[in-house]
C-alpha cells in the first residue's frame, strides 16, 4: 500500500533491498580462517600455510570423506532431525566391504582356484549397508515417534558393535586394486564434489527439495498439504545413510585397510561443517553450497592446527567452541527473524 500511495503521488517507487547470499558470508569466513593461518604461519613457523600446495592437497583429500557425509547429515538436519550414527556406519561399512573387496592374491598358493571379485559387489554391499541403517534410523523416527536424536544414538552405538562383531575387532587388510583406486588420487574429492552437486539440485529444484524444506520449516503444515511426512522422512534418513556408507567405502579404499575403529568422531564433524555452513538446527534452513564451504573451513581449521604444531585436544576444544558459536549466531539469527514477522 505504501508503495502504491508513493506512485499515485508521483514518487519514486522504493526498491526492496537485495539479500545477499549466504554463502557469501561463510566464504568470506573462510577466507578470514585461511589468512589468519597464513599471518601466524609467518609469525611462529616462518613459513607460508597457503604457498604449499602439497599441503592444501592434504586438507581437501581428508575432508572429503566429511564433506560426503554432511552433505547427508544437512538434509536430515534442514528436516529438523540429527544423525549421530554416521561414523558408526562408517566403520560397519567399511569392515564388511573390504571383506568382500579383499584379494585373494596372498592366498592362492594354498587355494590356486580362488579368484577376486568383482569390484561392483563390495561396492553394492557397502552402499547397501549404509542405505539399511538410513531405513532403520528413518523408520524408527517416522513411525514409532522416538526422537532422531535417541534413534540415530542406538544406531550408532549398534553399528559400532557390527563393525567390531564381524571380524572379532581384527582389521581387514589387502583390497584388490581396483577397489584400492576408488580412494587414490584426487577421487574422493571428485566423489564429493559430484554427490553435493547432485544434492545441491535436488534441493533446489526438485520436489524432493520442496518436500524437504517443508517439513523443516513446519511437519504439521506440510501434512497437512499433503506431504506424506513419515514416508519422505524415511528417504532422507536412507539417503544420509547411504552417503554415510559411501563415505565408508572411501575411506577404506584410501587406507586399503577397514578396522572397527574408523569413523570415530565423524559425525560430530560433519554436523559441524554443517553448522558452521549456515544450516538451521531448527530445520528448514540450509543449503549444500554453504555445508561444502563449512566442510572446507573445518578442514582449513584441522591443517591450520597441525600446520601451527598445536597439540589435538586443543583442537577439539576450539571446534566444539566454534560449534556452539555457530548455533548461538543460529538462534539469535532466528529470534530476528521472529520479531521482524
Amino acid at each position: 500500500m505504501a508503495v502504491q500511495n508513493q506512485m499515485e503521488a508521483g514518487a519514486a517507487p522504493v526498491k526492496a533491498k537485495r539479500r545477499v547470499p549466504p554463502e557469501l558470508n561463510i566464504l568470506s569466513i573462510l577466507i578470514g580462517v585461511a589468512l589468519v593461518f597464513e599471518i601466524l604461519g609467518w609469525i611462529f613457523q616462518g613459513q607460508s600455510f597457503l604457498g604449499n600446495p602439497q599441503r592444501l592437497t592434504i586438507m581437501i583429500l581428508q575432508v572429503s570423506v566429511i564433506g560426503i557425509i554432511a552433505v547427508g547429515v544437512t538434509q536430515v538436519i534442514i528436516t529438523g532431525g540429527i544423525d549421530l550414527s554416521s561414523g558408526s556406519v562408517v566403520a560397519a561399512t567399511a569392515m564388511i566391504a573390504m571383506s568382500f573387496a579383499q584379494s585373494s592374491s596372498y592366498a592362492r598358493a594354498v587355494y590356486p582356484s580362488l579368484t577376486d571379485l568383482p569390484v561392483i559387489l563390495p561396492l553394492l554391499v557397502g552402499l547397501g549397508i549404509g542405505l539399511l541403517a538410513g531405513m532403520i534410523n528413518g523408520s524408527l523416527i517416522a513411525y514409532t515417534g522416538i526422537p532422531p536424536f535417541i534413534a540415530t544414538l542406538g544406531m550408532m552405538v549398534t553399528a559400532r558393535g557390527v563393525a567390531k562383531w564381524y571380524t572379532k575387532g581384527q582389521p581387514i587388510s589387502f583390497p584388490t586394486e581396483s577397489f584400492a583406486k576408488i580412494g587414490s588420487g584426487i577421487w574422493p574429492v571428485v566423489i564429493f564434489l559430484v554427490v553435493a552437486l547432485i544434492f545441491h539440485v535436488a534441493l533446489r529444484y526438485t520436489r524432493y527439495g520442496k518436500y524437504t524444506y517443508a517439513i523443516g520449516a513446519n511437519p504439521q503444515a506440510a501434512r497437512v498439504s499433503g506431504i506424506d511426512v513419515g514416508k519422505h522422512l524415511v528417504k532422507v534418513y536412507a539417503i544420509a545413510g547411504t552417503l554415510a556408507g559411501l563415505a565408508g567405502l572411501v575411506t577404506a579404499a584410501r587406507a586399503q585397510t577397514a578396522q572397527a575403529g574408523m569413523g570415530m568422531m565423524y559425525e560430530l564433524d560433519a554436523i559441524a561443517a554443517t553448522v558452521i555452513g549456515g544450516t538451521s538446527l531448527t530445520g528448514g534452513q540450509g543449503r549444500i553450497t554453504g555445508t561444502v564451504i563449512g566442510t572446507v573451513i573445518l578442514g582449513t581449521m584441522t591443517s591450520g592446527f597441525t600446520f601451527l604444531r598445536i597439540d589435538a585436544y586443543y583442537q577439539e576444544i576450539v571446534k566444539g567452541l566454534i560449534i556452539v558459536a555457530a548455533v548461538v549466531v543460529d538462534v539469535q539469527r532466528q529470534k530476528k527473524r521472529s520479531k521482524k514477522s
